[in-house]
């Protein structure tokens, strides 16, 4: 194993506190540990003397300051940060481990009572160290930091060590993702799983990614929604099923978009569209309340602006093109007019044989997403880019759909499921015709047709995005800061 010299320094390091009877990686420690934000509750309010106490604290070296006989460390862990103090006088035999084996870096165990420095600062007092991990690597300089993004996102346990909002957003993560399992469990939703690799790819309109099964002999899909196994589970007759997990997607790489996302995808037989919104209301509201303490009325900052949880607006699609990008009513018919205008709005060409619904498409992502910064629902999506979501009864062109904005961003997607197995085969047909000059068209899934021919009650169904939900309550504009291990090049 090749080493540079400061490695091969801390190595010799781990060497002298084993002739001192100390433990360079040790295990199966026993150890009534308090956490340091617990340490520092307690202690609150000073008290005179507090040298009955006594407290073990373990965490990672990040502060060392050595004064021959004596020295000031700052360890870090999960929960905080605090100062101790170690001297000869106080902390007897293991001194000198401390003294010849420490390094920024380390992870130590201190036991000790606490004190108030001088300077008024809550610190322990150090009656006993324990070297527990001896750390070969350095640290970013603690003046600069770890600057470089791309390290931080290769090497997140640097940076968490680093920089504890990066660790801070990853736990609000768990904290968002057991919420949303705690919701949907309390509405009656029982969690499923199902396959991540597929024979078909489908659920969504996406470019997958393919892998090969040996002991089948067969290509395999890495899933890019788990839609149509969630509603083949109705039709087998369960009513409400939620499911957490990933999907993988083989396309472009930006701030809003990785290919292995995490999303949550619920479907309730015998609810529709509206039942759904509600739904998503409320575990916004939750979230917020979990996270912040806020109630509906108090909003939270992203990325310089105020969201408001107490109100989500509801528009059509077709009005949000009119009334929001501007679009005159009669365009919105002619082919040949909206083209026109979109090219002039966007200063790009469109292919020739767009459709109307195409064009609606790029309308609403070019001229309306955007400006959609507080909670608004789409509803009412042309059914020609809608191929799983049931026709409105009363205008077959569109559909029962809803789509949630935040933000400029889009956060969940949902509709009434079609569940007429002849329209949705002539939808799948429809996809498959354009496969030559779309490659994230649907392909045709004879056995979701199949299993729709034995009957689905009527259904709704939406999934959320969690890594975009994230990055919401947590103020990031990137979503590799809310992913820990994000896709690199």
């Amino acid at each position: 194993m090749k080493m540079n010299n400061l490695q091969k320094q801390r190595v010799e390091k781990g060497e002298i506190v084993k002739s001192l009877g100390g433990k360079e990686f040790g295990h199966n420690f026993e150890i009534d540990r308090t956490e340091v934000s617990e340490f520092k509750r307690l202690h609150s309010m000073i008290e005179d003397d507090m040298s009955h106490l006594n407290y073990s604290l373990v965490g990672r070296v990040v502060g060392l300051r050595k004064m021959g006989k004596s020295a000031f460390i700052k360890i870090q862990e999960q929960s905080g940060s605090v100062q101790a103090f170690l001297s000869v006088n106080d902390t007897g035999s293991t001194f000198e481990i401390f003294k010849k084996g420490t390094d920024m870096g380390d992870i130590v165990h201190l036991k000790g009572y606490p004190f108030v420095t001088k300077t008024g600062e809550l610190s322990l007092k150090v009656v006993e160290f324990e070297m527990i991990t001896k750390s070969y690597n350095q640290l970013p300089d603690k003046h600069n930091g770890l600057k470089d993004q791309e390290t931080k996102y290769r090497q997140r346990y640097l940076h968490m060590i680093d920089d504890t909002e990066s660790m801070n957003i990853i736990m609000k993560r768990s904290k968002i993702i057991s919420t949303i399992r705690r919701v949907f469990e309390d509405k009656g939703f029982l969690e499923v799983e199902t396959p991540m690799l597929n024979p078909i790819p489908g659920g969504a309109n996406a470019k997958p990614f393919i892998t090969h099964h040996n002991a089948l002999d067969v290509d395999r899909y890495l899933r890019i929604a788990p839609e149509l196994y969630l509603k083949k589970l109705i039709v087998g007759g369960m009513e409400k099923v939620f499911e957490i997990g990933k999907n993988f997607r083989n396309e472009g790489i930006d701030a809003t978009h990785n290919p292995e996302f995490t999303s949550v995808e619920f479907y309730q037989a015998l609810g529709n569209y509206k039942n759904l919104m509600e739904d998503i209301e409320y575990l916004f509201q939750h979230i917020n309340k979990i996270l912040n303490g806020n109630l509906q009325n108090e909003p939270i900052e992203y990325n310089g602006q105020n969201i408001y949880f107490n109100h989500f607006e509801k528009i059509t699609f077709k009005d949000s093109l009119i009334n929001i990008g501007g679009i005159p009513d009669n365009f919105l018919s002619d082919v040949t007019l909206l083209k026109d205008f979109l090219e002039k709005e966007t200063n790009e060409k469109i292919d020739e044989n767009v459709t109307i619904w195409k064009l609606w498409e790029i309308a609403f992502d070019e001229l309306v997403e955007k400006e959609l910064i507080q909670p608004t629902f789409i509803i009412d999506y042309p059914t020609a880019i809608s191929p799983l979501s049931r026709r409105k009864d009363e205008n077959p062109d569109f559909c029962e759909r809803f789509e949630l904005f935040i933000a400029g961003r889009e956060l969940a997607n949902g509709f009434n499921e079609l569940n007429d197995p002849v329209d949705q085969y002539n939808r799948f047909m429809e996809q498959v015709a354009q496969k030559d000059s779309d490659d994230e068209a649907m392909h045709m899934d004879q056995d979701f047709i199949n299993a729709l021919m034995q009957g689905m009650m009527p259904t709704a169904g939406a999934g959320i995005g969690i890594d975009r939900l994230v990055m919401l309550f947590t103020n990031q504009t990137s979503i590799k800061d809310v992913i820990a291990f994000p896709a690199m090049k």
